[in-house]
């Protein structure tokens, strides 16, 4: 039978964009054609979000990102000030951020493995990727830890993701934790579908063990603070890796203001990174020309790139980082603004 040790061996590595100036590289994919334009063209649109000193940048994602090796092309957009909020599924923050803040890794695997030895040596699989299910255990039972020491009630995601950047202060392992720097730098994180993740096992636990006063999220709250950080800002720009929950999560801000009575503002900017297919009307491949037909995005400043993830986001981010825009930029701190419990109110 096949041990854990046979299958976790060699850890996967995170671009560091710094050290990889992809300017030249777009600028000569300008003139080509086909994903090679639409990415040069999205690059582009991403730095002038960063030039725009009125706009906010709300960075999306969905899908295996960290664990494929982007979490160190996220930490150094959040460090250097290139995003201003995140939205974002569970996986990505909880089992794959913060797992590795707590000192784990994800290793090269392969995806012709039999997954019933794996299923044996405990072992789990994210298509080419593997990770270390006893450690993603623990990594749920920390956050079962940290919700045991809440003051029971209901909490945003952002809430509750900033309780874990609190523990981290004391307990982080890792050069390069988002929900880290996210805490230290007051740029939210939040996970409309909180549950959905290793998060969900932790609350899962914390509540079985607590069923007459326990910490639980509300997602109606996430909404109305993504809401208010889009009255906060006088302009906003998407970058959205993916799509799924968080695409339509930070799309519909803008919905949102019409609905509690203020005029509605449309994104701005939009950039959409993925390999989903329109034609089936599903929400992660529908373009960014449709989600004008609701009122959502503006058409003057958007693009699609029909690209994997792990090949387009550190070639747009290293355009960003390299071009230098966002040394000038202001940070927004939303976390700030957020943490005044006084609501804006609509001119009637």
């Amino acid at each position: 039978m096949a041990k854990k040790s046979d299958f976790l061996k060699t850890q996967i590595e995170h671009v560091d964009i710094t050290k990889h100036d992809t300017v030249k590289l777009v600028q000569a994919m300008s003139k080509m054609a086909f994903s090679a334009r639409d990415l040069a063209r999205a690059s582009d649109i991403y730095d002038t979000m960063l030039a725009d000193k009125d706009c906010a940048v709300v960075l999306c994602l969905a899908g295996s990102l960290f664990s494929a090796g982007l979490k160190r092309v996220v930490y150094d957009m959040v460090h250097n000030n290139m995003v201003d909020a995140i939205v974002s599924t569970g996986a990505n923050i909880v089992d794959q951020d913060f797992f590795e803040s707590l000192g784990y890794k994800h290793y090269v695997g392969n995806k012709w493995a039999d997954d019933c030895s794996l299923r044996d040596a405990r072992v789990d699989r994210i298509y080419d990727t593997f990770i270390d299910e006893d450690e993603l255990g623990e990594c749920d039972n920390t956050v079962s830890r940290i919700a045991d020491k809440m003051r029971p009630g209901a909490y945003s995601s952002r809430e509750f993701i900033m309780e874990m950047g609190r523990y981290l202060v004391k307990n982080n392992k890792s050069q390069d934790s988002i929900t880290l720097e996210c805490f230290k730098k007051g740029v939210p994180i939040f996970v409309p579908a909180f549950s959905d993740c290793s998060a969900g096992m932790g609350l899962l636990h914390h509540q079985w063990h607590h069923p007459d006063a326990h910490v639980t999220i509300d997602s109606a709250r996430d909404f109305r603070e993504l809401v208010r950080v889009k009255l906060a800002s006088k302009d906003t720009g998407l970058l959205m890796i993916g799509g799924g929950v968080p695409k339509n999560f930070a799309q519909d801000m803008t919905v949102g203001l019409e609905m509690i009575g203020f005029e509605p503002r449309m994104h701005k900017y939009a950039v959409q990174i993925t390999v989903a297919d329109e034609r089936d009307g599903a929400l992660s491949g529908s373009t960014l020309r449709e989600a004008r037909s609701w009122g959502k995005v503006q058409i003057d400043n958007e693009q699609m790139v029909f690209c994997e993830a792990t090949i387009a986001m550190p070639i747009l981010a290293g355009y960003g980082y390299h071009k230098g825009n966002w040394r000038t930029r202001k940070a927004f701190n939303f976390n700030k603004t957020l943490a005044e419990k006084k609501e804006p109110v609509a001119k009637r």
